[in-house]
């Protein structure tokens, strides 16, 4: 078991900057998951913890000790990659024992810890079978039970769950969240997958271009983005987002469309006429006249309710999450309930949190 803390962590290949001082505090036992997009920089952060990446400049502590400089071997951390890395030549025991045979431990010690692993990953009858002889989600289980047989200190997930079909990841999420909370294991669990991350992560690091643009617990990034990055990217349909000025002495947010919404806390510090982005969730529009009027593009059913997408009048998309089925092609009107807005500074993208009471 173990802390890790992550101090000012910068990295760059040659000219091309890849992390811009990334801190964050890893309590022990904690199950953290760095989301963001391709080329964010999530997974250039993780080696650098597994030491597979050298910092050009920053601290990783584990435990209380700096290992910035030391070797992967050193840092007492186990990783679980993407594409399983288990020896075709090698049986499943063979596969999850190999690293403590490298580390000298006796073998009765080993196949003590191989056999009680396999057990808790429901693998033990796997165990004289050869990597081409397993599923993708059994070869997955062997990964972890690689990890798990060296008792580390932490953790590490790269996209573990990338290569495994629909179904199997739901399922083998579910799994490696119950082990996680059962082994107490500090961890840091790296996805592209915004639902993976909302059900596995005590709490989210949202990752954007090589900065923590938001550090919460997986509610808090959904009710409270930071910015509109963070908005945009947690939530599956993405939240819209409407462009409006504000008014009333920031009281009242006029959208560009005419219409006038009032805010009832106002926004602290923004003057009239700051122009905003006014968020909205596809599932908090409700269906309804005197809100906004949508030309109806497409319509996804999804058995007890449907994904619309259409057009406002001025062209802005809008995808709106309803109840039901019964919803076809033409105009639909959507309500804003004003306490599901989000405002966001049109120019800095940041949130604009409510005025002082």
């Amino acid at each position: 078991m173990a802390t890790l803390h992550l101090h000012d962590v910068k990295k760059a290949f040659a000219s091309t900057h890849v992390l811009h001082g990334i801190n964050l505090d890893v309590a022990d036992g904690e199950m953290i998951v760095i989301v963001g997009a391709s080329g964010c920089g999530k997974s250039t952060l993780l080696r650098i913890v597994a030491g597979l990446e050298t910092a050009t400049s920053g601290q990783v502590i584990i435990g209380g000790q700096e290992v910035t400089g030391l070797e992967p071997a050193d840092r007492d951390v186990a990783m679980v990659f993407q594409n399983y890395a288990l020896y075709p030549h090698m049986t499943v025991a063979q596969n999850m024992g190999y690293g403590l045979k490298i580390r000298g431990l006796p073998r009765l010690e080993i196949d003590k810890r191989v056999q009680a692993a396999a057990d808790l990953l429901g693998i033990g009858h796997l165990l004289d079978r050869r990597p081409r002889q397993l599923s993708g989600g059994q070869r997955q289980r062997v990964a972890m039970g690689r990890a798990i047989v060296r008792e580390p200190k932490l953790f590490l997930f790269d996209e573990p769950l990338s290569n495994l079909d629909a179904k199997l990841r739901v399922q083998m999420r579910a799994e490696i969240r119950r082990l996680q909370k059962r082994l107490g294991v500090t961890s840091l669990f790296v996805t592209h997958d915004q639902v993976e991350a909302m059900t596995l992560g005590d709490r989210l690091v949202v990752m954007n271009q090589g900065r923590a643009a938001q550090v919460a617990t997986p509610m808090e990034v959904w009710a409270k983005p930071a910015d509109t990055y963070v908005a945009g990217f947690i939530g599956s349909p993405s939240m819209n987002f409407l462009p409006g000025t504000l008014e009333a002495g920031g009281t009242a947010v006029r959208l560009d469309h005419g219409l006038l919404l009032p805010l009832p806390d106002g926004r602290r510090g923004a003057p009239d006429g700051h122009k905003v982005t006014l968020g909205i969730r596809p599932e908090h529009l409700l269906p309804g006249t005197g809100g906004l009027s949508m030309q109806v593009e497409l319509v996804e059913p999804l058995g007890g309710e449907s994904v619309i997408h259409g057009r406002l009048p001025d062209g802005t998309a809008l995808t709106a999450r309803l109840p039901g089925t019964a919803h076809g092609e033409g105009t639909l009107g959507v309500i804003l309930p004003l306490e599901s807005l989000h405002v966001f500074d049109a120019e800095t993208g940041r949130r604009m949190e409510p005025a002082a009471h």
